[in-house]
């Protein structure tokens, strides 16, 4: 999943990736302020990039309050998800179809929302990520998932897929992982427990077509890895224990918390340890990332099965949704 920053970036200069099918998904990045039926000019140029029987997933994430990077004539202003964890749950299904119908409009197949972290912290300003934005529905972890459910419903109502993020939670740090290694050890997260307790939820009731994996570290899970690098998390919890079978995305590889990390490695990893859909925020490292993925699927058989097994994913995803044929 490429990016496009849509407030200044020309559409063209992802062409390259697409036609050469290294890239079937797109993350519509930076603040647009053009409204709906400019960015369908935009999107729709991109879409004309792929081929007929594989287009594209074109993404955005669209949460409300301060994470809504879609704005201008047809798209409302989105109150924050803590607003919106205080209304009814048929509230937030109605208003969710709504904003999902502004995003079919402009070409949005997918809402990389909403966000299931619990705050843990003494103070919602000590959770960097999630607490100090406001970006959780600011409730208990059954609550979360009730609203979550809401605002998945009502996005499936209008046609936008939805990710759930950040697993298995970002709600007992105090560090952003898009922008710092400091303050992102989850050292109290553990499988079963509160902090998971929201995704098994929505897994079971709301069914969201994708999973994000989160990039801190969750010590009483796996030390060594990131959450986006666990096998433990990715495989063993998400795959067997909880019978996921649709796409894991990363968060964005270009994110401070991996930044030590090789770029050629970064893909690698993820899919090693059962992911599949490589999201990246910055264009730069994304060629980068696809030769890491080819190199190791050249050198290893058992590697390019497991790229194999991604690819049918996020193509049965889009066969679903009328964006590829099977």
């Amino acid at each position: 999943m490429a990016p496009i920053n849509v407030a200044t970036t020309a559409p063209s200069q992802i062409r390259g990736f697409v036609r050469n099918g290294k890239v079937g998904s797109v993350l519509l990045l930076g603040n647009w302020n053009g409204g709906t039926q400019a960015l369908a000019t935009i999107t729709s140029t991109v879409q004309g990039y792929a081929p007929q029987n594989n287009r594209l997933l074109i993404a955005t994430d669209q949460e409300g309050g301060l994470v809504q990077h879609l704005q201008g004539p047809g798209f409302s202003r989105m109150p924050s998800a803590q607003w919106q964890g205080t209304q009814s749950l048929t509230t937030v299904q109605r208003l969710s179809a709504g904003w999902g119908k502004e995003l079919k409009a402009a070409g949005v197949n997918v809402n990389l929302a909403p966000v299931l972290g619990t705050v843990q912290t003494a103070a919602r300003s000590q959770n960097a990520p999630i607490g100090a934005l406001d970006r959780d529905f600011g409730q208990d972890a059954a609550g979360n998932a009730a609203s979550a459910g809401a605002f998945i419903a009502g996005m499936r109502d209008a046609g936008v897929m939805t990710s759930i993020k950040h697993y298995p939670g970002l709600g007992a740090v105090t560090g952003n992982t898009d922008f710092t290694t400091h303050g992102i050890v989850d050292t109290t997260t553990v499988i079963g427990g509160q902090e998971e307790g929201a995704f098994v939820h929505a897994l079971a009731e709301a069914q969201p077509d994708m999973v994000m994996m989160s990039l801190a570290t969750y010590s009483a899970i796996d030390s060594r890895n990131p959450a986006a690098f666990s096998s433990k998390l990715i495989t063993d919890r998400l795959r067997g224990e909880l019978k996921f079978d649709g796409v894991v995305t990363s968060d964005s590889l270009s994110a401070a918390a991996v930044s030590g990390i090789p770029p050629n490695d970064l893909g690698v990893k993820f899919l090693e340890a059962g992911g599949d859909l490589v999201c990246v925020g910055t264009p730069g490292i994304a060629q980068q990332i696809i030769d890491g993925l080819q190199q190791k699927a050249s050198a290893s058989a058992v590697f390019r099965q497991r790229v194999d097994e991604s690819a049918l994913r996020v193509l049965t995803l889009k066969v679903r949704a009328g964006l590829a044929r099977g």
